[in-house]
């Protein structure tokens, strides 16, 4: 399975990128752009996405949107759980704020963009998996821009037994437009042993920002992805 994407701007916030990458001051996430009713409601998984998809897409009208994260939001939904267990009302806010697609919503209503989103999550690969969708989209609608934001954190300690990746809070955003100048050449083939212990997202980043490998592999569990610079 080979497919290309075209990459027009790009941002990254979160730990692991140097300097250069951040484009600015590593601070907390920057949501001034949220009117402040809303901005209140924001957990910090959603105060990431949302800072990076403003980097890139700040200025441009309607976007496609194609939303990714591993987990969502699993420390409110281990809070609903807990209260659940306890027998204590659940939080209405914590709960809309926990569903996977929450920033792809916020998103729209902050914009008040009515393009179609896309919400995805597959374990490991979920990046790349966010990649194959948001380049499907461009390459269906060359005429519309495609926004991909993927953000994730590491998982409340309960569930980290389950988790073999070394996982840091971080968020990544790609605005792919049919007529960009760099398209890089994505692929999936079985997988070849051994798996990548880097997240997926930060590994792909990395090497986009480097510059210095045209070419770059991340071994997956289930799937070998290999990323290739067709032109920049």
């Amino acid at each position: 399975m080979i497919w290309n994407v075209p990459i027009a701007d790009w941002a990254v916030w979160g730990e692991g990128f140097p300097p250069v990458a951040t484009k600015g001051e590593q601070g907390a996430p920057d949501v001034r752009f949220v009117e402040p009713m809303l901005r209140r409601r924001l957990n910090p998984l959603a105060k990431m996405g949302l800072h990076v998809a403003d980097q890139c897409a700040a200025g441009i009208g309607s976007v496609r949107l194609v939303y990714a994260s591993r987990h969502g939001d699993l420390r409110c939904a281990t809070q609903l759980l807990g209260d659940l267990a306890a027998g204590e009302p659940l939080s209405p806010t914590v709960f809309s704020m926990s569903v996977l697609n929450a920033t792809a919503g916020l998103w729209s209503i902050i914009r008040r963009d009515h393009a179609p989103s896309t919400a995805i999550s597959a374990a490991e690969e979920t990046f790349g998996f966010a990649l194959l969708e948001a380049a499907l989209q461009c390459a269906s609608h060359p005429a519309e821009p495609v926004l991909l934001i993927y953000a994730d954190e590491p998982v409340p300690p309960v569930y980290g037994s389950y988790i073999a990746i070394r996982e840091t809070a971080h968020a990544v955003a790609l605005l792919l437009r049919s007529d960009a100048a760099l398209v890089v050449e994505c692929a999936a083939t079985a997988a070849e042993g051994g798996a990548e212990t880097l997240p997926q997202s930060l590994a792909f980043m990395h090497w986009l920002i480097s510059a210095e490998a045209r070419e770059a592999t991340w071994p997956g569990p289930d799937r070998c992805w290999r990323w290739k610079r067709r032109n920049d």
